[in-house]
């Protein structure tokens, strides 16, 4: 039971944050504040649009504030003024200083989505999938000065198969996040965090253009996981010239074509169209060009619309 209603901040900006901020609405938290990232170019036609956790506090007529940066001396007495017992953070996006940190009663917690100390930094999620793990989770963190490094409150672990994705594991983190957070916000200033461990700590960084690039000269089990962690925000894309092909969805093979060099299609139809890799083949299920109405295409309609490129013995390798 909550001993009283907390003053709550808020600061997020993606759709992981979003569904954080929607529980804690639905849980009829008091929130004072919500802090989200500016309005940036999005979408085909790089129009301003207002981010996922913008537009559901503007359902609910919250308080927003949107500032480039926190490090400034105006950045701290602004979110004074609103009193706060605790400011939650979800996928911000911004670095937090200390005299922002030491703002809030009870300080500044972070849902993070990983098992701290694995995976500090920008892009857990992806990282994980993409290096392998057999699991991940959720971590409800004290934050402080450093990049991930604070005590953890609770952590809740979350499996990783060779079939999950992304945006699935994304979601699935959100929700458990979201579950965790309420779970310690009712009890917060009982709660002592425990420090991490000094082992075992990685960092996720951020996604580049070369984490998107396909290599077939790799093993095929790395590229599916390549192409199952980035298809939700940056697939995995192969340049063929002007001729940009993103993989949204695909299967590893342990099978491997005698003789056929990686990237070299051997087979292309309705089922599928495998790519040898080094070790093993890709079959790809789901592929988007940058060309036509630049909609996702299943193998068949990559087949009969792009015959040249998608025909056994053409070559995916990248030649950009």
């Amino acid at each position: 039971m909550r001993a009283r209603q907390q003053s709550i901040g808020f600061a997020g900006t993606p759709e992981f944050a979003c569904k954080i901020l929607a529980a804690l609405i639905e849980d009829e938290r008091h929130l004072a504040v919500v802090y989200t990232q500016p309005d940036r170019k999005a979408g085909r036609g790089r129009r301003i649009q207002a981010n996922p956790v913008k537009q559901l506090a503007q359902t609910q007529g919250l308080a927003i504030e949107q500032p480039e940066s926190l490090r400034n001396s105006q950045a701290p007495r602004v979110m004074a003024g609103y009193e706060l017992d605790v400011l939650v953070v979800a996928a911000y996006g911004l670095i937090l200083p200390q005299a922002i940190l030491d703002v809030p009663r009870l300080g500044c917690i972070n849902v993070h989505a990983s098992l701290l100390p694995r995976w500090r930094g920008a892009a857990p999620i992806e990282r994980a999938i993409m290096a392998g793990d057999s699991e991940t989770g959720v971590s409800i963190m004290h934050m402080d000065a450093g990049l991930d490094t604070g005590p953890v409150y609770a952590t809740r672990k979350c499996p990783i198969s060779d079939t999950t994705d992304g945006p699935t594991l994304e979601a699935q983190l959100a929700e458990s996040g979201a579950t965790l957070l309420l779970e310690c916000l009712n009890d917060l200033d009982k709660r002592e965090p425990k420090a991490q461990a000094e082992s075992g700590a990685t960092y996720a960084k951020k996604l580049s253009k070369a984490d998107a690039t396909v290599d077939w000269n790799l093993d095929a089990v790395v590229i599916d996981r390549q192409i199952r962690a980035l298809c939700g925000r940056q697939p995995a894309t192969v340049v063929l010239g002007n001729l940009r092909i993103k993989l949204l969805k695909a299967r590893a093979n342990s099978d491997t074509a005698p003789g056929a060099a990686p990237g070299t299609i051997v087979r292309s139809g309705r089922d599928g169209i495998i790519v040898a890799c080094a070790s093993g083949s890709i079959t790809l299920l789901r592929v988007q060009l940058n060309t036509g109405k630049g909609s996702a295409l299943d193998p068949l309609a990559a087949c009969n619309g792009y015959p040249e490129t998608f025909s056994p013995g053409a070559s995916l390798a990248s030649n950009h």
